[in-house]
């Protein structure tokens, strides 16, 4: 999976799809800073997942974002995605990959290397470690630090992701510790001081 420095940000669907959210997807993305859009729902039926992974993967496709699809193979390869990411309780690289050929496949680490080193000998395309700080999109259990970022460095030939409680304040020092994209979904959709594009416009 390619690295461009510009598009450091790995943006995360809001757990809600709004009547806005296309419409601020489309200006979010514009700002030519999003490298990778997951689509995270998990209150939604499969119908509605599709409905709406239809729409965002044309606005992505649009604007040259890979699209991927959160815990489910299946539907990534239904919604002909870019790719699928991985939690520790979901399916096996091995099996996503026996679905999805060679489309992107990433994998969830938490704060430990001995699963990167498993998801990098699995052939995962990207490994992500957090959370890095508070987060409100979900519960977190494992707390990342940046150390952890610089040890995956030294074995891994793989983008990192860095995940958890990112923002306009903390981003900078994840970035000048190896870490290759920035996971993000409150402070692009929930920020009570600025809109989706105002707040992406702030990450430089």
């Amino acid at each position: 999976m390619k690295i461009n420095k510009k598009k450091f940000i790995y943006l995360i669907s809001p757990n809600k799809i709004t009547y806005n959210f296309f419409k601020d997807l489309k200006l979010v993305l514009k700002a030519n800073k999003v490298g990778i859009f997951q689509m995270r729902l998990k209150k939604y039926t499969m119908r509605q997942k599709i409905i709406i992974g239809e729409k965002i993967k044309n606005i992505c496709k649009a604007h040259k974002v890979n699209f991927l699809v959160n815990d489910d193979p299946w539907l990534a390869k239904k919604l002909d995605a870019d790719g699928c990411h991985l939690g520790q309780n979901d399916m096996k690289i091995k099996k996503a990959r026996s679905i999805l050929g060679n489309k992107i496949i990433g994998v969830t680490c938490h704060n430990s290397i001995r699963l990167a080193k498993i998801a990098i000998k699995s052939k995962a395309d990207y490994i992500a470690f957090g959370a890095f700080s508070v987060t409100q999109t979900k519960k977190t259990k494992y707390k990342a630090t940046i150390e952890i970022l610089n040890e995956a460095n030294k074995i891994a030939n793989i983008p990192i992701v860095a995940i958890g409680g990112i923002n306009s304040s903390n981003y900078k020092n994840l970035l000048l510790n190896n870490a290759n994209f920035l996971a993000i979904s409150s402070y692009i959709w929930n920020n009570k001081k600025y809109k989706p594009k105002q707040a992406i416009e702030i990450l430089k």
